[in-house]
């Protein structure tokens, strides 16, 4: 279009003057025209809380932020990279196929089994370190960073490390961040009744009102991290 217009303009309005009206028409209506945006792609990078483990396929996480997003009039596609079972090393391990050319965004909710299994902090640190490094570090990408709290069990100074290591790294890798997944579940209620109202059977995983309640909490977030996408 712009070596169509150069022509037109050099070749004289007295003998042009059609095809010059023609340019301009044109012209405007490229720029009345409005600029279809791309959909932003964003990697939901986690474990068996992401990928919607115990529930229909359509009430899990991922399909419920997708729905969310949509009624807000947001153009992003949620793609499930959860793994029910998954350790920070599992998704580190897999976060190369994970993270293809057509991601723009990612959102990583992982450590839930770094804590069943009782991990050191420092591993799950180094590990979660290590994703954000590709993702964010060689790839530019933005990430959302969601965390969980440890129980207690394990002691004050584990509990302490672990807690820390969410928020420390968001800092440090420019990240948006969420303290805890589940942690908007006992906003709702108090801890018993959260647990009757909102959590499936095994006390471990959110059933489909739990997790409407966490994409409730969750999703601003990720329409933050979609608006810092450049898809």
């Amino acid at each position: 279009m712009g070596q169509f217009l150069g022509w037109a303009a050099a070749s004289g309005y007295g003998t042009m003057r059609g095809a010059n009206k023609a340019v301009h028409f044109a012209a405007a209506l490229l720029l009345a025209t409005p600029v279809a945006a791309e959909t932003v792609r964003v990697v939901a990078l986690g474990d068996s809380l992401t990928a919607g483990y115990g529930l229909p396929e359509s009430e899990g996480f991922v399909p419920q932020l997708q729905a969310w997003l949509d009624a807000e009039g947001v153009d992003a596609e949620i793609v499930n990279a959860g793994v029910s079972g998954d350790t920070t090393a599992g998704g580190l391990a897999r976060l190369g196929w994970s993270l293809d050319a057509e991601t723009d965004a990612m959102i990583v909710a992982l450590g839930g089994n770094d804590l069943l299994r009782g991990l050191p902090p420092a591993v799950s640190r180094d590990n979660l370190e290590a994703i954000l490094s590709q993702v964010t570090g060689e790839r530019g990408l933005p990430v959302l960073l969601i965390g969980l709290e440890a129980p207690g069990n394990y002691g004050a100074d584990y509990q302490a490390e672990f807690d820390a290591m969410y928020p420390d790294l968001a800092a440090e890798w420019d990240a948006l961040h969420v303290d805890s997944f589940l942690g908007s579940l006992t906003e709702e209620a108090a801890l018993d009744e959260a647990r009757a109202r909102y959590m499936q059977p095994d006390g471990i995983h959110p059933n489909r009102d739990g997790v409407g309640v966490i994409v409730a909490a969750i999703g601003p977030r990720v329409v933050e991290l979609v608006d810092r996408a450049d898809p």
